[in-house]
């Protein structure tokens, strides 16, 4: 499964060095792109989707896609212009999942 991680992060420099050069340059050394483009890559090619989704104090959007399937994962960071940058990926991604007490019950 590392081979998949390490993957992911290629394929998003390349796009980043593809699509947005300049970007890239702006945002440093991280892996950056047009969002569009980005989302594209991890549906289509990693069949990862939205799991979550906050709002940073700077005005960016937080977001992590996940894929059940595939198991891998990817935390993305999108400026208010529109540039998403990759931020972290890995494999083995497991839903978190709430055990909910049953109404009445005093647990």
């Amino acid at each position: 499964m590392p081979a998949r991680s390490g993957l992911l992060k290629t394929s998003i420099l390349a796009l980043a060095g593809l699509s947005a050069a300049g970007a890239a340059t702006a945002q440093g050394t991280r892996a950056c792109g047009p969002r569009a483009d980005v989302l594209a890559r991890l549906e289509g090619r990693f069949g990862e989707t939205r799991q979550s989704v906050g709002l940073a104090a700077n005005q960016s959007m937080l977001e992590v896609y996940a894929s059940e399937d595939t198991g891998t994962w990817t935390i993305l960071m999108t400026t208010p212009a529109g540039v998403t940058c990759l931020m972290a990926s890995g494999q083995a991604w497991q839903p978190w999942q709430v055990a909910k007490v049953p109404e009445g019950d005093p647990a």
